[in-house]
């Protein structure tokens, strides 16, 4: 995570097989999860509120902004190439963080660094309202380099403040529809026939699957084997990209080059290239 005073950085860890590069300009999440990797560990204290609170290293929106700014331009050439995902330390689209998010993705868009974000609110997909109404101004161009992701997991009552995944799918099919990429983190996997459901349901407007187990969690290996092979059964009809996480390779005891194929996508899979 990023502690050192920056808006950009490169994630390490399971946080780096989501993006090379980051950013966070809050810490502390509305969500609720009970999940929630942030709320564990010795960092849990400066991480895992339930009010987002803006980093200590900025003084206020508008320091965060220029930081973000002059950290852009500083790693510009390997945004382009890698892009750019909003967030590990909150939700980016809560109403409390999603104005910076907004500010920041503008700067992207100037500067045509493609930019990745997830979230579990669904609130914002509204053709009336802001910021969706800008959203859908942008031209094709700027559609192309724009990718949002839900993580859907079928289990609302672990996440209480975020929107319902019912509410996520719709929101997801929207923005497809709209002309944005997306995406989908089915992470943690509570339950797998839950978790297969939530695959099932997004298939006609996801262009990426991201797959990982919850941590701490044991699986059955058989179980898990199956989920693959249902999974790769939906995707290939429609031509979704899957991405396993290593918490998933590593309790099903399976190599990466065991998910060969057209639907297969590795780390460096650029939604925006494809």
């Amino acid at each position: 995570m990023s502690f050192n005073g920056k808006a950009i950085y490169n994630p390490s860890g399971k946080a780096g097989e989501y993006s090379y590069w980051a950013c966070n300009f809050y810490v502390g999440c509305s969500n609720g999860c009970t999940y929630c990797y942030l709320k564990k560990g010795r960092s849990a204290k400066c991480l895992g509120g339930i009010i987002p609170t803006l980093k200590k290293c900025f003084r206020d929106e508008a320091h965060a902004i220029q930081v973000f700014e002059k950290e852009l331009l500083q790693n510009l050439e390997e945004l382009k190439k890698h892009g750019l995902f909003f967030s590990f330390t909150t939700d980016p689209m809560l109403p409390e963080t999603m104005r910076l998010t907004m500010l920041a993705l503008a700067k992207c868009i100037i500067y045509e660094v493609p930019v990745k974000i997830l979230t579990k609110n669904a609130n914002f997909v509204d053709f009336g309202e802001f910021p969706f109404v800008i959203l859908n101004q942008f031209s094709i161009i700027a559609k192309q380099r724009i990718a949002f992701g839900f993580t859907v997991t079928g289990h609302d009552e672990l996440e209480p403040g975020a929107s319902t995944n019912a509410e996520r799918i719709e929101a997801m099919e929207k923005l497809k529809e709209a002309g944005f990429r997306t995406f989908a983190s089915i992470e943690p996997i509570v339950d797998l026939n839950d978790s297969l459901k939530m695959i099932f349901n997004t298939l006609e407007f996801c262009n990426l699957f991201k797959i990982g187990l919850m941590s701490g969690e044991k699986y059955d290996i058989e179980h898990l084997h199956l989920f693959k092979q249902k999974v790769h059964e939906y995707t290939k009809v429609f031509g979704n990209k899957v991405y396993y996480k290593d918490s998933f390779l590593k309790q099903a005891n399976l190599p990466r080059e065991a998910f060969s194929g057209e639907n297969y996508v590795t780390r460096d899979y650029n939604i925006f290239k494809n």
